[in-house]
């Protein structure tokens, strides 16, 4: 299989040998996700589900900064001020339709988050079937420092990392390097970018019968203990409490110096988004699938999307307008309304997910 690479393409479609690849090719965006890009992954992984030429696709992105800086957040905020609801429920659905593509996709997809991985990147890389991440990895899912929540299955796997994990790495929108996303449970190997063009070029010439694990397992290095295995103390104590304000004091009175940076985020985030998280967190620990996990995740981006002004707010003032100062609403956890996280998990978005 042959197919042409031309650079004008936002994602590279090619591949030769058995092995389909598809590249993100929004270099200057960080590969930044937008409805096109979201409809060419989809249908060409249709095809190749058809296609017996095609049995591994591999999914990497163009350029030195990043795999994925996630999706367009300054179309979604164009969007959202213009009122333009079918097109904001239109771009979550086939966005969410991936990334359960991807996961439940019978030709195994081998993903290469390499530099930065964050909000929709790791809606991709993350639900792969083999997850590499390399020394220059950078991920996140740091929705709630734009007044929003993690969502693209973000939530499936914040809930299964280990202890506390997910709620800190959640709430805080924490950068995770490779051995971090290892231990998170995000990535399965690391492989320096040194040997990434082999590592390509093997799954390209890979002779049966070398499954794409094994191929992988041979350019696989160990990287240093994540920082993560000394923080678990601190961390599965504080963000056990039962709400954010419990969190905020058990941080506050920790001697971590740690501690008392996440203190410093959560005190200047949304609360309604931070409030909202955590609930998302804890339910989707209890989810049976990625697939109702991605369904609450719809309902709740939706209802920031349609109802809460932060989302706007938050876009504006880290995006668009650079100014780093958002005003929030409520702005004080002691101001929020008692059924405000009620009220989120009860909207029900028309048309549903599923």
């Amino acid at each position: 299989m042959h197919a042409e690479r031309t650079e004008n393409d936002s994602v590279l479609v090619g591949g030769r040998g058995g092995l389909g690849h598809l590249t993100l090719n929004r270099p200057s965006a960080i590969n930044a996700l937008d409805i096109d890009m979201i409809r060419t992954l989809h249908v060409t992984l249709d095809r190749w589900e058809r296609d017996t030429d095609v049995d591994v696709i591999l999914l990497d992105g163009a350029g030195d900064r990043g795999f994925c800086a996630g999706g367009d957040v300054r179309a979604l905020h164009g969007m959202v001020v213009d009122g333009r609801t079918d097109e904001i429920h239109a771009f979550f659905r086939e966005e969410y339709a991936l990334d359960h593509r991807i996961a439940t996709s019978k030709k195994p997809v081998v993903a290469i988050a390499d530099g930065v991985c964050m909000g929709g990147g790791i809606g991709l890389a993350g639900h792969a079937a083999i997850r590499i991440v390399t020394e220059r990895s950078r991920l996140a899912m740091p929705e709630t420092r734009i007044g929003f929540t993690p969502d693209v299955g973000g939530s499936w796997l914040l809930g299964r990392a280990p202890g506390r994990l997910g709620e800190y790495l959640a709430l805080t929108g924490g950068t995770m390097d490779a051995a971090d996303a290892l231990y998170a449970g995000f990535a399965d190997h690391m492989v320096p970018t040194a040997h990434l063009e082999a590592l390509y070029e093997a799954l390209e010439n890979r002779a049966d019968p070398s499954s794409p694990t094994e191929l992988v397992l041979l350019f696989d290095e160990t990287p240093e203990p994540s920082r993560f295995e000394d923080a678990r103390e601190w961390i599965d104590d504080a963000f056990s409490a039962v709400d954010v304000p419990g969190i905020l004091d058990r941080l506050r009175s920790r001697p971590e110096p740690e501690a008392q940076e996440a203190a410093e985020v959560l005190a200047i985030s949304a609360p309604t988004a931070l409030a909202v998280t955590l609930e998302a967190v804890r339910r989707a620990r209890e989810l049976p699938s990625l697939r109702a996990a991605l369904a609450q995740e719809y309902g709740l981006v939706l209802w920031f999307a349609s109802t809460q002004p932060d989302l706007v707010e938050g876009i504006r003032a880290q995006v668009v307008d650079k100014d780093r100062s958002p005003s929030w609403s409520p702005a004080r956890l002691e101001d929020l309304p008692a059924d405000r996280v009620a009220q989120a998990f009860a909207y029900e978005p028309t048309p549903a997910l599923w």
